[in-house]
């Protein structure tokens, strides 16, 4: 395009060069993964991790061969979650992924670091070079479901993702507050523009229930279904505010939790 300053990430145009299939790199020749999924919203701290993490154990429940690559290289999230504590291993061409204690293949910036407490203070294209090697040089074998915990927003890392892997389609988490709502357009449209499909939204924090009563409460309203059929996403899905959910995070224990989080969503991914 003329007058193109090279910065996808801020413009509109839909020019050849900005389309996926042609910035594609090859999966590591000892991966062979079917289906990717990308997990993204327009901001932090809405549970694009807990999403991930749910999906990738309810896929596992299911007997899928399941991965995750923890995308957000400046706060990842994954190893914690599922209690990672060893190092990835690697040899002179290859990286081999941890495998949490269920067998599902996880790779993140923090089973690279000797110190996971070191901030990570690179650049954009720094970032982008190593997610791009997550998928040349990782080998996770034979891979029905692989969930990628993307960075927020709709910069570098998620603008490398959408170009470099081959992406089956994305899931938005969202929150109920109105700001967040409207952030969340913002990655809606860029997956569009991308020519990504938008496969669900998942409301985190939609509700909660009473401990003493069992009635069910909506702190923020209930407006997560709305702002869906408003955005043309065809699945909603909706998580609540769960204190013993969230402990079994802190304890490194997402693998142990009871019950169905997200079961619809996770049978329409494996039914794709």
């Amino acid at each position: 395009m003329p007058d193109c300053d090279n910065n996808c990430a801020a413009c509109g145009q839909d020019c050849p060069s900005r389309q996926a299939e042609n910035l594609r790199v090859q999966a590591n020749e000892l991966s062979h993964v079917k289906k990717v999924y990308a997990v993204v919203s327009g901001k932090g701290g809405v549970g694009k991790s807990l999403t991930t993490s749910l999906l990738a154990v309810n896929a596992r429940r299911a007997g899928k061969a399941t991965a995750i690559i923890d995308a957000d290289l400046t706060g990842p999230s994954s190893p914690k979650a599922f209690g990672l504590k060893e190092m990835a291993t690697a040899n002179e061409t290859t990286i081999f992924p941890v495998r949490t204690k269920t067998g599902i293949e996880t790779i993140s910036l923090n089973l690279l670091l000797d110190d996971p407490a070191a901030p990570v203070i690179w650049r954009g294209p720094i970032l982008a070079g190593l997610i791009k090697q997550f998928w040349t040089d990782v080998a996770y074998g034979d891979i029905d479901e692989l969930y990628i915990d993307m960075p927020p927003g709709t910069g570098d890392v998620p603008l490398t993702v959408f170009q470099s892997l081959p992406i089956d389609g994305i899931i938005v988490v969202t929150s109920p507050q109105d700001l967040v709502s409207l952030i969340v357009e913002k990655a809606v449209r860029m997956a569009e523009m991308m020519k990504v499909p938008v496969l669900a939204m998942v409301e985190n924090m939609a509700y909660l229930d009473c401990p003493h009563c069992g009635e069910r409460i909506y702190p923020y309203g209930q407006g997560g279904k709305k702002e869906a059929d408003r955005l043309g996403i065809p699945l909603y899905e909706s998580l609540p505010i769960d204190p013993r959910l969230a402990k079994l995070v802190d304890e490194g224990k997402i693998e142990d939790y009871e019950g169905e989080y997200l079961a619809d969503l996770s049978a329409y991914l494996h039914s794709i």
